[in-house]
């Protein structure tokens, strides 16, 4: 707060103060008082004025440079409130009341959206369960008909990106992170993914896998696993290979993953881990966007890395870097 401004703002009690002044001197004269007394009264009558200027505004201008200085330091704005000293002048009492009542209401507002989402979350993750139980019987039905279990097969992919979308955007205890086989886990991928591997006729080859890693075993399977089916879905018309790699270096385990399929553009490369968007390739086959934004914001949680390379037409490279113990990256969790 500027003196100038303060006294702009007090210009009204300035004025009115002047007129006093002049009425006083004028009424002094009338009363034949003499010349020294009246320059007494009215200088003494002056001076007392500026003094309670100065000390109101010294005390205001305190309390608002401290609300200033504290709102610019702090991320969360809406802690203000218990950063603060409650004032001792009127204006900044009911000022801090009011930002009292917002910071309750506020904090009111966050608890019933937090709470509405952890119930719409529970309730996501119970359709999910029940969806998978008339999806399993069809798949035991339909067992011998390949095509109906590829479909069958994608169906189960988009309910599980489902899962992970809601518990990715809700929940920071969902997984829990222990040493896992990396093997196992890639293994578990090309399971999921053998009647398409087989039925299009892709080379599907693992090397050097057999690495212990520190992970959640089913959000990297199902990281790898999206992967392996954006790789399948945009896989070259003839000779398709799909490759997963381990290799270990100094402070982590890189997962490789190649495919030598259609590739990713250059202009759409930069931006292939944000959400819902598709791309040239994901508009020829009407996707959702969703895929790899997942992969990026669970590698995020995980504390792993997710790197991505391309040329159009002739490869996509994926690189997972899952960090070893003494160098886990607990910064986005």
């Amino acid at each position: 707060m500027k003196l100038v401004n303060y006294l702009i703002d007090k210009l009204y009690a300035i004025i009115i103060f002047i007129i006093y002044l002049i009425i006083l001197t004028l009424f002094l004269f009338a009363l034949k008082i003499s010349l020294s007394i009246i320059i007494f009264i009215t200088t003494f009558t002056f001076l007392t004025f500026l003094v309670i200027l100065l000390c109101d505004y010294l005390r205001k201008r305190s309390f608002y440079k401290n609300l200033i200085t504290k709102l610019g330091d702090l991320d969360k704005k809406y802690l203000l409130i218990e950063m603060l000293k409650e004032p001792t002048f009127l204006e900044g009492k009911i000022l801090y009341q009011v930002l009292d009542e917002v910071n309750k209401s506020e904090h009111d507002l966050i608890s019933n959206i937090s709470k509405k989402q952890e119930e719409f979350k529970e309730y996501i993750e119970l359709w999910i369960h029940e969806v998978k139980l008339p999806l399993a019987s069809l798949t035991l039905i339909n067992h011998k008909n390949k095509n109906i279990l590829r479909e069958l097969k994608r169906i189960e992919d988009d309910v599980e990106q489902i899962l992970y979308h809601v518990r990715c955007e809700n929940a920071n205890n969902d997984y829990l992170i222990k040493e896992w086989n990396l093997d196992s886990i890639v293994k578990n991928v090309a399971l999921r993914n053998k009647d398409d591997l087989l039925a299009l006729d892709i080379d599907f080859k693992v090397i050097s896998c057999n690495y212990k890693v520190l992970t959640d075993s089913k959000w990297l399977e199902f990281i790898i696993n999206k992967i392996i089916s954006n790789s399948i879905k945009y896989k070259k018309e003839k000779d398709s290979v799909i490759e997963i790699k381990g290799e270990e270096e100094d402070n982590a385990i890189k997962v490789t993953i190649y495919d030598n399929g259609k590739g990713i553009s250059k202009s759409d490369l930069p931006r292939v881990f944000n959400k819902t968007f598709t791309g040239n390739n994901g508009r020829d086959r009407k996707a959702t966007g969703m895929g790899l934004y997942l992969c990026k914001q669970l590698c995020d949680k995980l504390g792993h890395k997710i790197e991505i390379e391309s040329k159009k037409g002739e490869y996509t490279l994926v690189n997972i870097i899952i960090y070893k113990k003494g160098f886990y990256n607990l910064d986005d969790k």
